[in-house]
């Protein structure tokens, strides 16, 4: 694919946005660099949809104009010309723009300040937000199997979720079921266990579609951090160093190991 103005366009997004998936994105291969890109950046966009205003029905509104342009895309149709719409419609399949949709409309979430009902409704956020969009990069790049995805964005999810706890709150969310140091440390486990899950089998990850799978660099340390002491979570320091950091992306760039 060629790396055009719009990519550029959507790789600036992703820099701005989402600097760990820029640093995943940037340490893949070219060929996978177009395809993480259109499908990172349209995860901002959506992500951020929410938060640009106070007015709910102007989110909402923002959200569906996202799901149209995700329906245009699964029916083959034409496109609607937009600088991330247009190279995304290049790498997703219908099945793909099945799982971003989803993602999109779980997003409804984000713009109101009711808790989550129970742990299963924050599971299915996670696993429709976290797992779809990992589920929908792998997908872009090669076949996959779906459960070992789905494990590793369930413990991708946990890890950035915990590290944006802050955040949340300070917006006037409830981003916790249960904010107990030991509810916190329960939930940092759980990722810990999907993870371990996930690679038990990722020997079942082709090549092609590996490079989807260079942000979970962070992931291992970071729930163990969160299981040592999850008062960081509180506090906003489940963070590594800037060279720990560029170590181990290092390292799952050239070994594939996450």
């Amino acid at each position: 694919m060629e790396f055009d103005a719009d990519l550029i366009a959507c790789a600036q997004l992703v820099e701005r946005g989402d600097p760990d998936r820029f640093a995943a994105a940037m340490a893949a291969p070219p060929r996978a660099r177009a395809v993480l890109f259109s499908i990172y950046a349209f995860n901002i966009e959506v992500s951020r949809a929410p938060w640009v205003t106070q007015e709910t029905m102007i989110a909402e509104m923002r959200l569906q104009w996202w799901r149209d342009a995700l329906e245009e895309i699964r029916s083959g149709g034409p496109v609607r010309r937009h600088e991330v719409v247009t190279p995304l419609a290049r790498v997703l399949d219908g099945q793909g723009a099945e799982l971003l949709d989803a993602l999109t409309e779980v997003r409804r979430w984000d713009i109101y300040r009711d808790p989550f009902g129970d742990m299963a409704h924050f599971r299915d956020y996670l696993a429709k937000t976290s797992g779809n969009l990992l589920l929908a990069a792998a997908r872009a790049l090669g076949p996959v199997p779906d459960a070992v995805v789905r494990d590793a964005g369930y413990a991708l999810g946990v890890a950035n979720w915990l590290r944006a706890v802050p955040t949340l709150e300070q917006a006037g969310r409830v981003p916790l079921v249960e904010g107990t140091a030991d509810a916190v440390r329960d939930l940092a486990q759980e990722g810990l266990n999907s993870l371990v899950q996930a690679r038990a089998r990722r020997k079942n990850i082709p090549a092609d579609a590996r490079p989807a799978f260079l942000p979970m660099w962070q992931v291992g340390p970071i729930l163990r951090m969160a299981v040592r002491d999850p008062a960081r979570v509180a506090d906003g320091t489940l963070e590594l160093s800037p060279f720990r950091c560029r170590l181990g992306l290092m390292r799952t760039a050239i070994t594939g190991l996450w």
